[in-house]
């Protein structure tokens, strides 16, 4: 009996050392970390820590006797307070985003009806966690220094980006409709038809739509000397600095017409990307360039702020015929700022 007591005693005492390692960092568990799992010798198979009719070490209650740490576990603790309240307020979360969905998609088929919109895009994924590097196609100029030319964004999202130039046609209906549509869009003002107004631009600035540099008085860039082609880019973005509150990123050449001094003045401005476009939307149609007349992964769309006595048409009605574009071929609308 006595012997028995003291082999009990001797293998209690291994396992309460390995444990006490376990817990202190001790040099065993740098290399090697002990295994409550293995048995010792002696001890029962498929029972480590439990020596067969060791007195007074009986398996854990509510444990299966094989399990790992059967002799030191107790009861798996009930769910506490704290748990489920964070489980319940997890819950709650979910079901308030859920109905935020709900409502925003009821807000934007209502939208649909009221503008006429027989069929509304996509929602778009959830953008990159950080800014794409665009690189200039193949068919632009480029080189060191200087800004990329682009004609769409390099991603493989099904998306694409609305982009609208010069600042002619001051439509309140436009800026109403796009909001409520939730249609995310990009401007590019030229100060000499944009300077009547600068408030409405501002209006669409507060709608979170970022406002792009297309030059003073929107000259054929390659026309003019590196001097004169800073001034128009340079000082526009000074322009939309004090009306803006900043200076854009982006410059879109008038026509799309730039050389090399273009890109160097455009540098020199601060200007990190110049997006050409892929696709032109008007009120009465729509133009493409490539021949399978479909869009493809990150193409920029261009169109311009015009109206009835330019297109025939309204730049609603632009609006509508894109978007029904986008939703028949399977694309949603992006935020250009949030790729590049």
């Amino acid at each position: 009996m006595q012997r028995r007591l003291r082999r009990a005693c001797g293998v209690s005492l291994v396992v309460l050392l390995a444990v006490s390692c376990a817990a202190t960092g001790g040099p065993d568990t740098a290399d090697t970390p002990p295994r409550l799992d293995e048995p010792l010798a002696g001890e029962a198979p498929g029972r480590p820590g439990v020596l067969p009719g060791a007195p007074g070490v009986p398996a854990a209650p509510g444990l299966p006797d094989g399990r790992p740490g059967a002799l030191l576990a107790g009861p798996e603790p009930a769910l506490g307070a704290p748990q489920r309240a964070q489980a319940e307020l997890a819950a709650a979360s979910l079901a308030a985003y859920a109905d935020r969905l709900r409502r925003a998609e009821a807000r934007r088929a209502s939208a649909a009806v009221r503008w006429k919109v027989k069929k509304l895009p996509l929602r778009p994924p959830p953008p990159p966690a950080e800014r794409l590097e665009p690189v200039s196609d193949p068919w632009h100029l480029s080189g060191r220094g200087l800004p990329p030319v682009i004609t769409r964004v390099p991603t493989e999202d099904k998306v694409v980006f609305l982009t609208i130039d010069d600042g002619h046609e001051k439509d309140p209906e436009l800026l109403t409709m796009l909001r409520e549509l939730e249609v995310p869009y990009s401007a590019f003002l030229a100060d000499y038809v944009s300077n009547d107004d600068y408030g409405y631009f501002r209006r669409m600035r507060d709608d979170g739509v970022a406002i792009h540099n297309h030059t003073l008085h929107h000259k054929e860039m390659p026309k003019l000397s590196y001097e004169q082609q800073r001034k128009e880019i340079c000082g526009q973005q000074e322009v939309l600095r004090k009306e803006m509150g900043e200076a854009p990123g982006l410059f879109r050449p008038p026509y799309g017409a730039y050389n090399r001094d273009t890109l160097r003045a455009a540098a020199s401005c601060g200007i990190r990307a110049v997006p050409l476009w892929a696709e032109e939307a008007w009120a009465k149609r729509f133009d493409w360039s490539r021949a399978d007349q479909r869009f493809h992964p990150g193409d920029i769309i261009l169109t311009h702020f015009r109206g009835p006595e330019q297109w025939g048409g309204s730049m609603t009605d632009m609006v509508r015929r894109t978007l029904r574009v986008a939703a028949d071929q399977g694309y949603a609308f992006a935020k250009l700022e949030d790729y590049i």
